[in-house]
């Protein structure tokens, strides 16, 4: 459900609009949201207020017949009866009463009106004075001029007055449109002169953007065109006639430039796209030297395929991880083979080794008599706590006998 405080919408999509005499129901709403019902509804009421002002500056203002603004205040009473709207209806219907008020007094004053004509003349006169005094301040210079023109035009259509009151209007008239006319000169001049300035600023732009035409400095100097571009922008406009031939110079050899630089990273990455065809044969060979059995020969051929390597430009950057990655690979392999390889045949790693395989050996040897001694004496309970113990410095031997095996014992 939603609401205002001329209207609602209840659940079933029933729109109400509130009046002194009670809720009347307006509509029925399936096509949206309670809200948009009512914005709906109430855009419908500002129709008929618009039609009522319109209708009362009619009414006020033309000679529009008794009969037909009668006419159209009926009309229009008959949507606000209808209550087919959101508002304040009661308001309209107040308005529409003193509409009938008026257009009965019209209908008395028409009777008058030729002796009012001069007076009306001069009220015409003067509105357009007013509106001219206001125009006279406008910056909206085509608009306003044309309005202005506009004026004139209806100036000369009306009655003149007696010839004190119709000079003094017409000076205020003409001094209004002359003021427009003073400032509206001084703006195009500023205007003008502003449009010089840009005029030297592009120019100056433009010859640094062709000195720079045929930088082969890519990075810096298409940094240096973004700059150019924003204070291009920031510049204005020129006058018409220099502004498109400065521009096509201006774009030309930011044209030119960047032609250029496309020409050149197109053959880069042609060349770059045959350097990774190139290492991925290589990174293909060195990955053949996998696994490693021959720890000497595999790294005199690394070394080999690694200077080839070395002796090829850069490849693609999207494209360098992945192809640098499998060489990386091949060479993290052999380093550790080669730090196996030192483990190996180190002297003191395999007395170290030595040393303790022996250690642990006797210390076999010893529980294995305990255990038969024990056994022996009928301590069965003492037996089995130390084979535990055995069992444990077993599985220790065990794994120093195969340690000392990797240096060749």
């Amino acid at each position: 459900m939603s609401s205002d405080p001329w209207g609602r919408v209840d659940e079933t999509g029933t729109v109400y609009v509130r009046t002194a005499d009670g809720e009347q129901v307006v509509g029925s709403w399936q096509a949206g949201s309670p809200e948009e019902a009512l914005a709906y509804f109430e855009r419908k009421y500002e129709g008929l207020v618009v039609e009522i002002g319109l209708l009362e500056k009619r009414v006020k203002t033309t000679d529009l017949s008794a009969k037909d603004a009668q006419a159209a205040i009926d009309h229009i009473r008959e949507q606000v009866d209808a209550h087919h709207v959101v508002g304040d209806l009661d308001a309209l219907r107040v308005r529409l009463d003193k509409l009938v008020e008026l257009v009965e007094a019209r209908r008395e004053e028409r009777k008058a009106q030729r002796a009012k004509q001069s007076d009306e003349a001069r009220h015409a006169k003067e509105a357009l004075v007013a509106e001219a005094e206001e125009l006279s301040q406008s910056d909206q210079w085509r608009a306003a001029g044309e309005r202005l023109r506009a004026l004139v035009d209806t100036w000369k259509g009306l009655p003149r007055l007696d010839r004190k009151s119709d000079d003094e209007l017409w000076h205020r008239f003409s001094h209004a449109r002359s003021a427009f006319s003073k400032r509206r000169k001084q703006h195009f001049a500023q205007l003008d002169a502003q449009r010089e300035e840009a005029r030297k600023t592009k120019e100056r732009l433009v010859s640094e953007a062709e000195a720079l035409s045929n930088s082969t400095d890519w990075g810096v100097t298409a940094a240096r065109y973004r700059e150019l571009m924003s204070e291009w922008k920031a510049a204005g406009r020129a006058q018409r006639e220099h502004e498109d031939d400065l521009w096509n110079r201006f774009r030309g050899a930011q044209d030119v430039f960047f032609a250029a630089r496309s020409s050149v990273f197109a053959e880069r990455d042609a060349e770059q796209s045959e350097n990774l065809k190139l290492k991925e044969e290589l990174a293909e060979e060195a990955e053949k030297l996998l696994p490693i059995a021959d720890l000497k020969a595999a790294r005199a051929a690394f070394r080999n395929v690694n200077e080839r390597w070395e002796a090829i430009g850069h490849v693609p950057r999207d494209a360098r991880p992945k192809v640098e990655g499998r060489m990386h690979a091949v060479e993290r392999a052999i380093q550790e083979a080669e730090e196996a390889e030192w483990r190996r045949t180190n002297p003191e790693a395999r007395a170290r080794a030595e040393g303790l395989t022996g250690q642990l050996q006797a210390a076999v040897d010893k529980l294995r008599g305990q255990i038969e001694q024990a056994r022996a004496q009928g301590n069965n309970a003492r037996a089995d706590k130390l084979q535990r113990e055995l069992d444990g410095r077993q599985a220790l031997l065990d794994q120093a006998l195969k340690g000392l095996q990797e240096f060749g014992g």
